[in-house]
C-alpha cells in the first residue's frame, strides 16, 4: 500500500448476513471515502439477518440495500486487510496481505437485544482498525 493508494479492508464471514456486514457498514460510515470497503461469505445466505438491519437502524445506519456475496480469491487479493469472523479456514491466503480474526458471536437466529452487544463491539475493533490503518500509512 502506497501512501497514494486508498487502503481496502474485506471482512468475512460465514453467511455474509450479519457480522461482516455490521463491520463494513461501520467502517464506510466512520471512515466514510479513507477506507475502501468489501465483505463477503464463505457460503453467504439469500439476505440479511433481519435483527442486524434493525439494530444498524437503531444508530442511524441504513443497510436494506446491502445483499449477501460470495467470497472470492479476487476480493481478498484487491484488499490490503482482511478480517475473518469464524470463517478463517476458507480464506485465500496471499503473501503482503494483513489478516486479522475477530472472535466475535454469531447474531444468527438471534433477536435484536443478542444483537446489539456483538455491533457496539464491532464499532469499537473498527474504531481500533481505523486508527491502525491510519497510522501505518502516516508511518
Amino acid at each position: 500500500m502506497t501512501h497514494l493508494d486508498t487502503p481496502s479492508v474485506l471482512f468475512v464471514c460465514v453467511h455474509n448476513a450479519g457480522r461482516s456486514q455490521m463491520a463494513a457498514a461501520w467502517l464506510s460510515h466512520l471512515a466514510g471515502d479513507r477506507i475502501e470497503v468489501r465483505s463477503a461469505g464463505s457460503a453467504p445466505v439469500d439476505e440479511l439477518n433481519p435483527a442486524v438491519v434493525e439494530a444498524m437502524a437503531e444508530v442511524g445506519i441504513d443497510i436494506t440495500d446491502q445483499r449477501p456475496k460470495i467470497l472470492t480469491a479476487e476480493a481478498v487479493e484487491a484488499s490490503d486487510v482482511c478480517v475473518t469472523m469464524g470463517c478463517g479456514d476458507t480464506c485465500p491466503i496471499f503473501p503482503g496481505k494483513r489478516y486479522l480474526d475477530w472472535s466475535l458471536p454469531d447474531p444468527a437466529g438471534q433477536g435484536v437485544e443478542a444483537v446489539r452487544p456483538i455491533r457496539d463491539e464491532i464499532r469499537t475493533r473498527v474504531e481500533r482498525l481505523i486508527t491502525e490503518i491510519s497510522a501505518r500509512r502516516e508511518g
